[in-house]
């Protein structure tokens, strides 16, 4: 009994180590890439950009678009940590920490 004991403990030492060099998602560990000084936020594409659920906004990007009231044009109420912007004739609704995008909807 101890001998299985002592073993799960061992495998548990190895493969900590091992589950913490995974890369994240983005393959940016963390750190600004070159050419995306922002981690996590995805490489800007301009005003006249289409952008479609589930793309990231660069973090230019989402600073250009103008914040809107979600009231005033009857959108949904974000979710916390989500913020409607308005680029060209688009709202986005997308994360403010990292500009992941969850709904797009067109205006007139």
């Amino acid at each position: 009994m101890k001998s299985i004991v002592y073993t799960l403990a061992a495998l548990a030492v190895v493969a900590a180590p091992v589950a913490s060099a995974a890369p994240d998602p983005h393959g940016n560990h963390g750190r600004p890439q070159p050419g995306n000084p922002h981690p996590g936020w995805g490489h800007d594409q301009g005003n006249q950009h289409r952008w479609n659920k589930g793309e990231r906004m660069g973090y230019n990007d989402w600073r250009g678009a103008r914040p809107v009231d979600y009231r005033r044009y009857r959108l949904s109420r974000p979710p916390r940590g989500y913020e409607w912007r308005q680029q060209g004739n688009q709202f986005i609704l997308a994360a403010v920490a990292t500009g992941l995008i969850a709904s797009i909807v067109a205006s007139r």
